[in-house]
């Protein structure tokens, strides 16, 4: 795992969940956490390896990291303005 200078402030645990309720959890949890935090997504969905990156994309988040384990996709995000 890469090394991160980073702290997580909350995880959303989106494993077993299909499209559209990652997305649908993590635009809720971004709403729970203060401008700067970073979040940590996992979840088990392949479309989210497309879905998350454009929600960052759209609302302003930083991708900070992604990976695959198996068959779970980890994501960091740090909350945009």
């Amino acid at each position: 795992m890469k090394q991160q200078n980073y702290e997580i402030k909350k995880q959303l645990d989106a494993t077993g969940l299909t499209c559209p309720e990652p997305v649908m959890l993590l635009h809720k949890t971004m709403r729970e956490v203060a401008v700067g935090e970073c979040v940590e997504v996992l979840a088990t969905d392949p479309s989210t390896q497309r879905d998350i990156p454009k929600f960052c994309q759209f609302l302003n988040h930083e991708l900070l990291w992604e990976s695959k384990v198996d068959a779970q996709y980890i994501f960091h995000l740090r909350k945009g303005k």
